[in-house]
Formats: structure tokens, sequence, C-alpha cells
């Protein structure tokens, strides 16, 4: 933490305003041995106005999880910019929030997923992992439903570890665990893998059996809004 947003500052009065002892700072600057709250870090990064990413990169060095991470309400619909991104892609494409609510989507994604982007509903109100495990043509149109099933819960719980105490990503896994044996069977087994891309299979209707190389982008300034596209 060598260059400080405040310039002019003394570590004693850096140390005043994070409400820490001048000594306590001074050990968190020189990188020593301390063990730090979630609470402490997030009083030193507020006093040096670090951005988002220098606060999410001192939380990461620390091992700390921020508790300021998650409190951003959900978008519930998709930015302009979004809308646009999601239209000009050409393959299937679509952008989720933290919850996995859906926020935009093409008529080539609507195309692929019969019944569920191409029903009626307005963004914000479809979510991949009710699709997944509530609706029954899900199975029938993702090949290899099961390890599929596994997989998305493991990484959604990844994905999430920051939000599982956000109000709405709480109200969707207690919704599903009543709704879905198998979400809640897949959902105790606290499973987590790193999202990837790769194969996606699905029984197209109309088209039989199509795949996909599924690749993830994140919005830049909204981590928790990813694009999803399915190239062939």
């Amino acid at each position: 933490m060598g260059r400080r947003r405040t310039p002019g500052l003394r570590r004693e009065e850096v140390a005043q305003l994070c409400g820490l002892s001048a000594t306590w700072y001074t050990w968190i600057e020189q990188a020593r041995e301390v063990s730090i709250s979630a609470g402490a870090l997030a009083a030193v990064a507020g006093a040096l106005r670090l951005s988002r990413a220098e606060r999410a990169y001192l939380f990461d060095l620390a091992g700390r999880r921020d508790p300021e991470r998650g409190a951003e309400p959900l978008p519930h619909h998709a930015t302009a910019q979004v809308q646009a991104a999601v239209g000009a892609v050409a393959a299937p494409a679509y952008a989720l929030d933290r919850c996995w609510d859906v926020l935009a989507w093409n008529d080539a994604a609507a195309d692929i997923f019969r019944g569920w982007l191409d029903a009626n509903g307005a963004p914000g109100t479809k979510n991949l992992l009710r699709y997944i495990f509530l609706d029954e043509a899900a199975p029938t149109l993702i090949q290899d439903w099961e390890r599929r099933a596994r997989r998305v819960v493991a990484e959604f719980r990844a994905e999430c570890s920051a939000y599982l105490d956000d109000p709405p990503v709480r109200a969707l896994t207690d919704a599903l665990q009543r709704e879905s044996p198998r979400f809640a069977a897949l959902w105790s087994q606290q499973d987590v893998v790193e999202r990837e891309g790769g194969r996606r299979g699905f029984r197209h209707p109309v088209r039989g059996d199509i795949d996909f190389a599924q690749v993830t982008f994140r919005l830049s300034g909204h981590d928790d809004v990813k694009l999803v596209m399915l190239l062939p």
C-alpha cells in the first residue's frame, strides 16, 4: 500500500481516520503478520479512497471478504448498452445478473431456449437456475442434464460466495431448495468450481442435436453482470 490516494496525510492521521492505532496501521503497511478484520480493512479502504479495483485487490491480498460487496441492488433490467451488446451478437447471447436472472437476450438465444426465453415475461423475471431445475422441458433440451445441473450449482455457489447473505440470493436458493429436491441435494454438497466455457449441447426440437462453445464476459464496472455467448 505504498501509494496513498490521500496525499499529505501522515500515518498517524490515516490511522486516526481508520479508527486504528498508529502502530497497528504501520504494521499493516509493512505487511507484517497481523490479523486484520474485514471491518478494519473497509475503514482503511474508505480512508484511502480506494477505487473499486483497488478495494477488491486489498481484500484479496488480506484473504478477507468485503462486507460491502453484494450491497449494490440488483439491476432488474439491462442498460441500453447491455441490450445493444446482446442484440449485436449474431450467435445466441444473453446477460445474467448475480442471481442469474436474465437481463437481456437476443432472438438466437430465444430460438435455442424455446419455451423459456421465447415465452412472455419481462427481463429480470427469467432465472437460469429456476429454468434448469424447475422447467420440465430443461432435461430434454439440455444434453447430459445431470452433469450440467451438478456443475451449474457448484459454479453458482463459487460465483456468489460473497453474496450468500444477500437477500435476493438467499431468497432464490431457499426457494429452489424447497421446490427442487435435486437442487437441494446438490446445494447441500457445497461443491464449488470456477465458471468456465466449453461445449454445450442441446436437443433442439426442430434442428436436432446442436453444439456450441460457451464464452462468458463480465461487464466493466458491474462485476456481478455477465454476458454469455454460445458460439457455433
